[in-house]
């Protein structure tokens, strides 16, 4: 086992362990994204799920850790365009007022442009 620091995160082991549940959060996501529109409808598990694990994700990549992966750029980019457009279809049947719609669809949109500019910067370094 490599060591090159005495943090919980600074050896071969813990950047394993970091790489299978970041490459977790990221399979779900994809699952999510590519099975029926209907399991990420906002009201639905993964309408929920999806974006707190692509703003876990985003947390990990900012703390600079051996072994936290990130999809790519255009990829989380897809799963934008898809989680939004099916987002827009459903939000009205829950009669969220217009300032909660306003609100959350601004957070949606940070968090997938957040994880895409992380992936971008990733690969420009």
């Amino acid at each position: 086992m490599g060591d090159w620091g005495t943090g919980n995160f600074d050896n071969d082991t813990a950047a394993d362990h970091l790489s299978i549940l970041t490459d977790r959060l990221i399979t779900e996501v994809a699952d999510a994204m590519t099975g029926d529109p209907v399991g990420i409808e906002p009201d639905e598990y993964w309408g929920v799920a999806v974006p707190a694990n692509l703003e876990l994700l985003s947390l990990l990549a900012r703390q600079g850790y051996v072994g936290a992966s990130l999809p790519e750029a255009e990829t989380v980019e897809g799963w934008k365009k898809t989680y939004l457009a099916v987002w827009e279809g459903g939000i009205d049947e829950l009669e969220a007022s217009s300032a909660y719609k306003d609100e959350r669809r601004a957070v949606l949109i940070r968090t997938f442009d957040e994880l895409a500019q992380l992936r971008r910067m990733e690969d420009s370094s």
